[in-house]
């Protein structure tokens, strides 16, 4: 782009503006509900001055050099956070190239010269370009990350370690267990044991859809890090089906204590304990005939 029209958006800056932020506000898919118009003008501002900026260097089409790290930074954080909103990636690439439209309506209204006006708009056309790809590029990293800090808060939230009886803890275990979870899963059962000084786990793995010999491997690594702990473990939940699968795949479980209800492996728990639990009219039945 020649150093005149560069001077030319400088000039007209607040018009360009004003044409940008019509073209965005006539969007139908402005997202009103995630961003006030205030909001979306200043940052659009913001935006625009460094860029007009960096276009006064003299240098419009690569973004790769020093001019446009500053560029690249406000784009980087205007991705991520629209990401983190709930901005949809065609909402978030119509923001950038909607300036390309409002630059080349101030260009076409205000350079006469046909040969003038074309290699400056090629120009503006490319360096839009250039920053919507990178504006993409951007957001996807973004949205990855708000993706993984889910995926970990729902992992965490699935898994809660709950104290039923002093020494005795329960794992419910719900959906499929692989690798990444079987290691939140250890790591949180075996924290629960150290801080509560606890005797004995129950893994309940009644909300498993299913079990085969992966998930059984997974199982026994939990059973087996919670025994080095000092704690005894027990699963409780096998249902008919998965005892039929166990016995198919060959799976050995004979070292491990098996129960087919939470119920059942608390009882068993509290027997480990020496510990009995009545009725209580039961007991003062039993008081009174002693």
């Amino acid at each position: 782009m020649k150093t005149e029209a560069a001077k030319l958006l400088q000039k007209k800056r607040r018009q360009v503006l004003e044409y940008w932020m019509t073209n965005q506000l006539s969007n139908e898919s402005l997202r009103e509900d995630l961003m006030s118009n205030d909001d979306l003008r200043q940052q659009s501002e913001e935006l625009l001055e460094e860029l007009l900026t960096a276009m006064g260097s003299g240098n419009v089409v690569d973004i790769e050099t020093p001019t446009y790290e500053r560029i690249k930074e406000i784009l980087s954080g205007i991705s991520i956070s629209r990401a983190q909103q709930g901005f949809t990636p065609k909402e978030t690439g119509m923001y950038v190239f909607s300036l390309k439209d409002a630059m080349l309506q101030l260009l076409r209204e205000h350079i006469k010269e046909p040969q003038e006006l074309y290699e400056a708009s090629i120009a503006v056309d490319k360096l839009i370009d250039s920053l919507g790809m990178e504006t993409f590029e951007t957001y996807i990293k973004g949205r990855e990350e708000v993706i993984l800090r889910q995926t970990d808060e729902i992992t965490e939230i699935s898994t809660p370690v709950i104290r039923v009886w002093d020494g005795i803890l329960v794992l419910p275990i719900i959906g499929t267990l692989d690798s990444s979870r079987t290691q939140v899963v250890m790591e949180s059962l075996l924290q629960e044991i150290v801080a509560t000084s606890s005797t004995i786990a129950i893994l309940d793995i009644s909300g498993v859809p299913a079990v085969d010999s992966l998930v059984a491997q997974h199982l026994i690594k939990t059973v087996s890090a919670t025994r080095l702990m000092g704690a005894e473990c027990i699963i409780s939940g096998i249902r008919p089906e998965i005892a039929q699968t166990v016995v198919h795949l060959g799976i050995d479980l004979s070292s491990i204590v098996t129960k087919a209800t939470l119920a059942s492996a608390l009882k068993y728990a509290l027997s480990m304990l020496k510990l009995d639990v009545v009725r209580k009219s039961q007991k003062e039945k039993q008081d009174f005939q002693s």
